[in-house]
């Protein structure tokens, strides 16, 4: 297991949700994604992306300015689960 870190400090949404989805791809599972923002959206965007692919936010703060996610990457199975159990927004 090896922990990536992410500094998003200074980006305005959405690149926060937008880069951690990109990170989050190239991570195995049980890996985890340390994220590092400044954007007060971010507290309400990243928990949301991690909610829709299936990962875990294990740690959320607030150090002064700066919001840090401690993200855990889910294994494949879980994501593919909780993505089926999405609701379809088609019907």
């Amino acid at each position: 297991m090896t922990t990536t870190k992410l500094d998003l400090t200074g980006l305005k949404c959405p690149l926060p949700a937008l880069m951690t989805r990109k990170a989050l791809k190239a991570l195995k599972p049980g890996d985890r994604l340390e994220v590092h923002c400044t954007d007060p959206l971010s507290v309400i965007d990243i928990p949301n992306l991690i909610r829709e692919v299936g990962d875990t936010v294990e740690i959320t703060e607030r150090v002064e300015q700066r919001i840090v996610f401690l993200i855990e990457k889910a294994d494949s199975w879980s994501s593919a689960a909780a993505a089926s159990a999405m609701p379809d927004p088609d019907r």
